[in-house]
């Protein structure tokens, strides 16, 4: 007689049609739950109340028909913010804002020591009213789920687990208190005492942390050492194998280096582009082509200028997730980049393991060593290079150009690491959920 499946309220702000690499972490997980005996309820924020930076409305399909998806009121500022700066409203580590101005620095000041953890939390009272409707009606849980950023939303898990004693998971996309753009909030030492207390809560009433990076669990470690063993658990990002089903067409007639994201100066991609340049002249029968799809701002299309590459670059906005694969399919080499702020040794990108999906060759500038250099290098995809390191790019890409004048096919020839496969990530969160509920230990 087959086992009744086990219950998992998860609660995310971002959810479809909300677009970006936050939201595909919760999307793919809830995607695959269901046929691994877990039931999860959705708890979000109403789509047409929500302030996000990007929306994709394609994404809206992948969410199962069966899951129950509750959408809430919230109230934040960012109206507010929108109407006395003209601006849009903020990326994660204000990615689209280049320089503030006086006006957004005094908006930060005010995110920063008025709304604690963020600006979000506004939210909160809503997503726990329609919890609490869910507890009065008669639903149970067998555990419950926040993902974050916002931060704000531990906030509610903490609250579920005080006042009823669920049994929750903390989910932590990135880094809290140590976030790279924690400086441009100003807070004061009563603001960032308060955040931090928020944040040592969380870590040690959760009864399991999720985070992305061996880094990131080293860091909450060395904050709170005392934390059980196994409390923490790395569970990195993936890929969706279903999402990689059209067939890599690399061009013939270029070498193409595509980025798909948001990326900024803090990027420091310079010294590649110089060494791109050198490439064109080294080589003068490979067309070199780059291309970005997504927010590229000021800062690197002045880069780009600089390096006198801008007749063989070509910007796309925004576009849906599904677009932004076909992209990737359609390219040569792929270019990620770490930005270079405190701690990024654990920053792993989601992006790196949908570039791995596509089994082309990565070019990766960041610190040697870190997480993200660990995964290129173990799936023979790519290694760091480092920042300034001019001569290591210049070798990487003089290889490159070699290869392609051989085969401008120079797809990789080994298999998708499944390690990182959206399937087995749901799997094991599957198991955590099981072992939460006294059904097993996880592995």
């Amino acid at each position: 007689m087959p086992t009744a499946p086990l219950r998992l309220l998860v609660i995310t702000y971002y959810w479809p049609p909300s677009g970006g690499a936050g939201v595909q972490r919760c999307l793919k997980w809830v995607k695959y739950l269901p046929e691994l005996g877990i039931e999860p309820t959705v708890i979000t924020v109403d789509a047409d109340q929500a302030t996000y930076p990007v929306r994709d409305e394609s994404l809206l399909r992948e969410v199962p028909p069966g899951v129950r998806v509750i959408r809430t009121a919230t109230l934040e500022p960012f109206g507010s913010y929108q109407k006395l700066t003209g601006r849009a409203v903020p990326y994660g580590g204000f990615a689209n804002e280049g320089a503030p101005s006086l006006t957004q620095k005094m908006m930060r000041f005010v995110r920063g020591n008025l709304f604690i953890p963020d600006p979000r939390r506004g939210w909160n009272a809503y997503a726990l009213a329609a919890v609490e409707k869910l507890l009065a009606e008669g639903a149970t849980f067998d555990a419950v789920l926040t993902s974050s950023p916002p931060h704000s939303t531990q906030l509610i898990g903490l609250e579920l687990q005080k006042k009823h004693g669920l049994r929750w998971l903390a989910d932590l996309r990135d880094p809290w208190t140590d976030i790279y753009y924690t400086k441009d909030l100003h807070r004061t030492a009563a603001a960032a005492w308060l955040d931090a207390h928020y944040e040592q809560q969380v870590l040690r009433r959760a009864d399991a942390v999720l985070v992305t990076s061996p880094e990131t669990e080293r860091l909450f470690r060395r904050k709170l050492p005392d934390l059980a063993k196994g409390k923490i658990v790395v569970l990195p990002n993936g890929y969706d194998e279903a999402d990689f089903q059209g067939v890599s067409t690399p061009p013939t007639d270029c070498l193409r280096i595509t980025h798909a994201g948001t990326i900024t100066a803090r990027y420091r991609i310079d010294t590649l582009l110089k060494a791109i340049a050198e490439c064109q002249q080294r080589y003068p029968l490979v067309p070199w082509r780059l291309r970005f799809v997504g927010q590229v701002d000021a800062g690197v299309r002045e880069q780009i200028e600089v390096a006198k590459l801008a007749a063989v670059t070509e910007f796309i906005p925004f576009v849906p997730h599904e677009q932004s694969i076909a992209y990737l399919l359609s390219s040569s080499i792929l270019l990620m980049a770490i930005p270079d702020v405190a701690l990024n040794r654990g920053i792993l990108p989601g992006k790196i393991f949908e570039y791995l999906a596509t089994a082309k060759p990565v070019l990766c500038v960041g610190p040697a060593g870190s997480d993200a250099d660990q995964v290129l290098r173990e799936a023979g995809a790519g290694q760091a290079l480092p920042y300034d390191d001019y001569d290591l790019m210049l070798s990487a890409l003089e290889q490159l150009a070699r290869d392609w004048q051989q085969n401008p096919n120079l797809d990789l020839p080994h298999a998708r690491p499944t390690l990182y496969s959206r399937r087995g990530q749901a799997a094991r969160l599957a198991e955590l959920v099981r072992a939460l509920a006294g059904e097993g230990a996880a592995a």
